[in-house]
């Protein structure tokens, strides 16, 4: 099988992956729950490609990325349930439909600023459908505020949006100082959750605090996903300064002590340091 830029081809590749006793075991083995991973570290993947700039990576990770929706669209028309061209058509009627102003007969096109209203009010109408076509056992008998929050987004993103709202009837804390006072308490929860050596409630209230960070995040309008993102960047540079300086001196990190390293890492932390305040004095 040879490649193409038909989408038909991918689809065909993905069809024989999963063919019983012909195709890949791995692929064979794998259902939605398995590969739901996938598709998320695909999605990350991609983001980074385009915070690095590279459009070479980036087109290898959209193509890794439309291999996910093919592979969830090929395990659903196994089960009869649909197919890749129902997923394409789904979301074209779904694009034309938000887009009136684009796509509609009559003349009349909408105002830059009026096509985030039309585009929320569209999407309202389809929940609502969509929620009139579920079974009755499936209509959760109570309509929480905070339904509308998609679950499958990452943690962190979907505790900003679960926090925000909830902060649109008031529940909410009117000072980032306040919230600071609930990571304390929540850090000394998990010191006495050590104490007693009770790995669940240490894992429930490590999650609490970590709901609490995200919530001082969005109290000083910043964005936790990307400033953990910069935070994991930093950390990489710190412990590489400390590699290339073991390596310097003819050593690796085995041979090095945890002391020694912490304070090269001191060190990284001060060049850096150093850099930063000469940026800001030749800004000056």
């Amino acid at each position: 099988m040879t490649p193409s830029r038909d989408i038909s081809r991918l689809i065909e590749i993905m069809a024989a992956l999963r063919t019983p006793v012909t195709g890949c075991p791995w692929d064979l083995e794998q259902d939605f729950a398995t590969i739901a991973p996938y598709t998320i570290e695909e999605a990350y993947e991609v983001v980074e490609a385009i915070s690095r700039g590279d459009l070479d990576d980036l087109r290898e990770e959209l193509g890794d990325l439309l291999l996910q929706v093919v592979f969830h669209a090929q395990m659903a028309e196994e089960q009869n349930a649909f197919a890749f061209g129902d997923v394409v058509e789904a979301i074209t009627r779904k694009m034309i439909r938000r887009h009136p102003h684009v796509f509609a007969d009559k003349d009349g096109n909408l105002a830059s600023s009026h096509v985030k209203e039309v585009w929320d009010r569209i999407k309202a109408e389809e929940k609502a459908e969509r929620a009139a076509r579920r079974p009755p056992e499936e209509t959760p008998k109570h309509k929480s505020l905070l339904g509308g929050v998609k679950a499958g987004q990452p943690a962190l993103t979907r505790a900003m949006e679960l926090q925000r709202k909830a902060s649109t009837v008031g529940f909410d804390w009117n000072d980032p100082r306040a919230v600071l006072q609930k990571i304390r308490e929540e850090a000394d929860e998990i010191e006495a959750a050590l104490d007693r050596n009770d790995k669940q409630e240490i894992a429930d209230e490590t999650g609490d605090l970590m709901f609490a960070l995200v919530n001082l995040a969005r109290h000083v309008d910043a964005d936790p996903e990307a400033a953990l993102r910069a935070t994991n960047a930093k950390f990489e540079k710190r412990f590489a300064y400390i590699e290339q300086a073991l390596e310097a001196q003819g050593r690796t990190l085995e041979q090095a002590s945890l002391v020694e390293m912490d304070a090269l890492w001191n060190a990284a932390k001060g060049e850096e340091k150093t850099i930063s305040e000469t940026r800001r004095e030749a800004r000056r």
